[in-house]
């Protein structure tokens, strides 16, 4: 969510500097001898000047016209070199550098779909310069066209197998298209090649970060910065590697760093918001994000970032237009459906109309949002719901729900459509609006009788337990904690039964040592089954995955343990839930660590024994 990408493509370098055209003979020859020596020995505006004595004397002089775009296109001026490139080549239609040239220069000014026209036109005209192959990949990389880009930086490399920056590049692109260990070795390769190459180590950096190699990374992010000292994007990463390492302070002063080197960065703007968000800083992390969006307005990961603050801290009224932006997030990668049928955010009428409700995010999200479906019903809609495959049984039954199908199954027809989770602005849904009423899920009767009989014979308390979710999720190192942590909960007189459909490899081991947690993982293959489990336990003890929803929903007792700065939806110094009445929050303290919360949990639960008639 806050990862700042890795450095794109090499500042675009001009081509044939040393290796013009021999100068004709005429006569202000001397003249663009001395422009060219001063070019190559740096002296730009003294080069310019006597470029353009040349042209002077002879407006169709093309080396001078190419020379003086490169150097427009050196000093940043690209438009202005766009210009002479264009005089140039209409002089010389052919000129494989000037073409390359201009096409870097309208790289620079972003105008990508006609500097690949100028990058494909000089592999054309040179099929064997590596560093036309290499521009063009770097331009087919910003029009996200990856595998072209990957393609072109291969065939840059074996033509020139030494060029470090088409190898480092090459990762770049390997990254993005999550081929990680790839991106490593491409960027362990330019290294190979350039020992001080910064900013194949801070790619390499972002690789190792996205493997959750965090030390490595934040060596190589030191390296990086060590070969460069005012290298702002390395500055800036070092900083979201800091955060993921929980070095809160030292991240905060690696992204003030990076502002000081580079101030009008909206990501490192972005990235410092998420740091201070974790320092419970709320304000200053708004305010960060604001800057961001200021610098950058269709910055999507700051304008998301904002909503889930907002929503964190109860304000829903700005929080929900805002978590719109939601869909333009690479970080959260939400597929558009691009529907014919309209947009339903609550402006239009619905009585005699079909409007699909439709599951976008985790099942969990599902599970919580799916209870607007009776809401929109009752406005009039005939209600489809689509949602998860693994969900389709147990929502099925769901007050209002007109019929139910599984994503990828062919949808009847309708008039309109509104995601699960735009349904709350849809609704207007403030803090106290909350449509709170469980249960509004039930387990299907086959399952409830099934477990019934199977745990007849546990008259005892029945207390689920489930301590980790998908290690895929983005914020799992956060949430999820492991089996042994939670071992001092069961010296209370109950049956402990285990919910985990999927056990780590040391938690498996673990609890195939224990003989106080029943384990039902391998029977509990759909959400129905779960549902039938839970409808037969006494309290739920659980992170925050999907059973605490499914619980929730089920109007289970449910104690969640949360993360110091927890998922938007748990909000922020309560106990409780407005979206589960049963819900008890036990939340991580200032220290972050969890040893506390079970301490706390461990008291609870033995008043709650207590508090309990005696078993018979």
């Amino acid at each position: 969510m806050s990862k700042k990408s890795p450095s794109g493509a090499r500042k675009s370098q001009p081509n044939n500097l040393l290796g013009v055209s021999p100068p004709k003979a005429f006569e202000p020859i001397s003249t663009f001898k001395q422009a060219l020596a001063l070019h190559q020995a740096g002296d730009l505006m003294g080069a310019e000047k006597l470029y353009g004595q040349v042209l002077e004397v002879k407006p169709d002089h093309f080396d001078s016209l190419h020379l003086l775009g490169i150097s427009y296109l050196q000093q940043g001026n690209y438009a202005e070199a766009v210009r002479k490139f264009n005089l140039a080549l209409n002089i010389n239609p052919s000129s494989v550098f000037a073409h390359s040239n201009r096409g870097n220069a309208l790289h620079e000014l972003k105008l990508f779909d006609e500097a690949l026209e100028s990058h494909d036109k000089a592999v054309e005209l040179k099929p064997d310069y590596a560093d036309a192959h290499f521009h063009r990949g770097n331009t087919l990389k910003e029009l996200n066209r990856l595998d072209a880009a990957l393609a072109s930086y291969d065939m840059a490399i074996a033509l020139k197998p030494s060029y470090p920056e088409a190898l480092s590049n090459r990762g770049v692109t390997l990254m993005e298209l999550n081929r990680l260990d790839e991106a490593l070795a491409s960027c362990d390769r330019a290294i190979a090649l350039r020992a001080d190459h910064a900013e194949a180590f801070n790619n390499r950096g972002v690789a190792l970060m996205e493997l959750n190699r965090l030390d490595a990374a934040l060596a190589s992010y030191e390296r990086a910065i060590a070969l460069k000292p005012g290298y702002a994007d390395a500055v800036d990463n070092r900083g979201t590697v800091l955060r993921k390492l929980n070095r809160l302070d030292e991240a905060l002063a690696s992204h003030d760093a990076a502002i000081a080197l580079q101030p009008d960065c909206a990501e490192t703007f972005y990235n410092r918001g998420n740091v201070l968000k974790e320092l419970n800083r709320f304000e200053a992390a708004l305010a960060s994000y604001g800057k961001a969006i200021a610098l950058k307005p269709d910055h999507a990961e700051a304008h998301w970032n904002e909503s889930l603050l907002r929503l964190l801290t109860g304000d829903f009224e700005r929080g929900w237009p805002k978590y719109e932006w939601r869909w333009r997030s690479k970080a959260l990668a939400l597929r558009n459906r691009n529907f014919l049928q309209p947009l339903w955010l609550g402006a239009d009428a619905l009585h005699g109309k079909t409007i699909l409700l439709h599951g976008e995010q985790g099942l969990g999200d599902t599970i919580q949002f799916c209870r607007y479906a009776p809401l929109v019903a009752a406005r009039g809609a005939r209600v489809i719901l689509e949602v998860d495959e693994s969900l389709r049984a147990l929502v099925s039954g769901l007050a209002g729900v007109s019929r139910c199908v599984s994503k990828g199954d062919s949808l009847p027809e309708f008039d309109l459509h509104c995601p699960l989770l735009s349904l709350p602005l849809a609704s207007g849904t403030r803090l106290e609006t909350v449509p709170a009423t469980t249960p509004y899920l039930q387990a299907a009767a086959p399952a409830e009788a099934s477990w019934k009989a199977r745990l007849a014979e546990e008259p005892r308390p029945r207390i689920g337990m489930v301590w980790s979710g998908d290690p895929r999720h983005k914020e799992d190192r956060n949430r999820s904690i492991d089996l042994r942590t939670l071992l001092p909960l069961l010296d209370v007189p109950a049956t402990f039964i285990s919910l985990q459909r999927d056990v780590r490899a040391g938690d498996a081991h673990l609890l195939r040592e224990r003989n106080d947690i029943l384990h039902f993982g391998g029977d509990l293959k759909t959400f129905s089954d779960t549902a039938g489990l839970l409808s037969h336990l006494d309290l739920v003890i659980t992170v925050d995955t999907s059973v605490a929803h499914l619980a929730g929903a089920l109007h289970r007792p449910v104690w969640i343990l949360l993360p110091f700065i927890p998922d938007w939806r748990w909000l922020l110094d309560r106990s409780d839930s407005p979206w589960y009445p049963t819900a008890r929050l036990f939340r991580q303290a200032g220290s972050k660590q969890w040893e506390g919360v079970v301490e706390r949990l461990h008291d609870a639960l033995h008043d709650w024994i207590a508090s309990r008639p005696p078993v018979a």
